[in-house]
C-alpha cells in the first residue's frame, strides 16, 4: 500500500505545472509609444509599419492620434502626453525659440532626430480663382499666422507681387481641416499638401503655385523632447528602425497596391484612382517620402531664413545643428546595414 501510495504521489507530482520541464519565458509586454501626427499621406510609412508588424518586431505597441493644429502638438510633447510627433520643423523651431502659438515654453527642449518630407506644398484655390493676382482681397487660410507652414504661403505670395495688406489671414487649423474648410467655401485659398491637393484639383479646385520655386526645404521630421530621447534612447531608435523598415517595404513595387489601399482606408474622400496618383508623388525616388530619414541642412536653412524673415519676435536663429540629433538616426541606420 504504501508503494502504491508513493507512487500515486509521484504520478501527481509530475502533472503539477513546472515539475518535469521548465516553461517558456512569457514574452515580455511591448512597450507604449505615443506618436501625434498631422492626418494625411505622409502618414503612409507608420501605417505601413503597423499593418506588417514592424513596430511589434522591435518590441513596440505604437498609438498615433492626430492633431488639430501645432500648439495641440507642441504642447502635448511637451507636457508628456505625447512622446515623439510628426510635423513640420518650423513647428519646432518656432517654439524652441519663443515664436510659437501663446506664451513662450518654459526650458523647451525639442529636436528632431528624423526627416520625413520636404512638404509637398502647394497653394489650392476655389473653382472660380485661376491666377495668383485674383488671391487679392481674399480670405487665405493657415494653421497658425507664426507656425507650420504659413512662412511658405507669405513667401510665395510676395514672390508674385501680392503684399499681405492685399489678403485676409485666417485660422483654419490641420491640412485636412482647411481642406474640408475649402471645399465648405469657407475660405477663398489655402495651402494644402499631397495628398489633398490632388483631392481638390479633383473636385475642380486651383492649384496655383507650388513651394518647388523656394529651393530646398525640409517640412515635416520626426522631434522630440531631448531629455526623453536620453531616457527612452532603445525605444527612439526602436521606432526608427521600424520606420526604415516601412520605407524599405514601401519601395518594393511588388507592395504598391497595398500601399495604395492604406491611403484609401485612411484618407477620407480618397478613391483607388486617385490613391495611384497620390502614391506616385509620396514614394517618388526624388522629391517623395525621406527613404533615409535625412535632415538635409541646406532644406532646413531655406526654413530658417523664412522664420527669421517673418517670425515675431525677431531674432537671430542659431546654427542648424541646434535643432537636429542626427546620432540615433544613425544608429538606426547601422542596424539596417545602411
Amino acid at each position: 500500500m504504501k508503494t502504491l501510495a508513493t507512487l500515486a504521489l509521484l504520478a501527481v507530482a509530475a502533472a503539477m505545472p513546472g515539475a518535469s520541464r521548465a516553461q517558456p519565458a512569457a514574452s515580455p509586454a511591448p512597450t507604449e509609444l505615443k506618436v501625434i501626427a498631422f492626418a494625411g499621406g505622409w502618414n503612409l510609412p507608420i501605417w505601413v509599419a503597423q499593418r506588417q508588424g514592424f513596430f511589434e518586431q522591435q518590441g513596440l505597441a505604437v498609438q498615433l492620434s492626430y492633431t488639430p493644429n501645432s500648439g495641440f502638438l507642441v504642447n502635448g510633447l511637451m507636457s508628456g502626453r505625447f512622446d515623439l510627433a510628426l510635423a513640420a520643423i518650423d513647428n519646432l523651431v518656432a517654439y524652441q525659440e519663443g515664436q510659437g502659438d501663446g506664451p513662450p515654453l518654459q526650458d523647451p527642449d525639442l529636436v528632431a532626430v528624423m526627416g520625413v518630407d520636404n512638404g509637398f506644398l502647394s497653394i489650392v484655390a476655389q473653382p472660380g480663382i485661376t491666377t495668383m493676382a485674383e488671391l487679392r482681397q481674399r480670405k487665405l487660410a493657415v494653421d497658425s499666422l507664426n507656425t507650420g507652414f504659413a512662412f511658405v504661403l507669405r513667401e510665395l505670395l510676395q514672390k508674385n507681387g501680392i503684399a499681405e495688406s492685399e489678403v485676409s489671414f485666417v485660422r483654419g487649423g490641420a491640412t485636412e481641416l482647411r481642406f474640408q474648410g475649402l471645399l465648405a467655401g469657407l475660405h477663398d485659398a489655402t495651402l494644402l499638401r499631397t495628398p489633398f491637393d490632388i483631392l481638390a484639383a479633383e473636385r475642380g479646385f486651383h492649384v496655383l503655385a507650388t513651394a518647388d520655386t523656394l529651393g530646398p526645404y525640409l517640412g515635416t521630421s520626426g522631434m522630440v523632447r531631448r531629455s526623453w530621447a536620453r531616457s527612452h534612447e532603445p525605444t527612439l531608435i526602436g521606432f526608427l528602425r521600424a520606420y526604415l523598415g516601412a520605407m524599405r517595404w514601401l519601395r518594393d513595387p511588388v507592395n504598391r497596391g497595398v500601399a495604395e489601399s492604406l491611403l484609401v482606408a485612411n484618407i477620407r474622400d480618397m478613391t483607388p484612382a486617385l490613391a495611384t496618383r497620390s502614391a506616385e508623388i509620396l514614394l517618388a525616388e526624388r522629391g517623395g517620402l525621406l527613404r533615409d530619414l535625412q535632415l538635409d541642412p541646406a532644406a532646413l536653412r531655406t526654413v530658417l531664413a523664412l522664420r527669421f524673415k517673418y517670425g515675431q519676435p525677431q531674432r537671430a536663429l542659431g546654427d542648424v545643428d541646434r535643432y537636429v540629433d542626427m546620432s540615433f538616426r544613425a544608429k538606426a541606420l547601422a542596424a539596417h546595414g545602411m
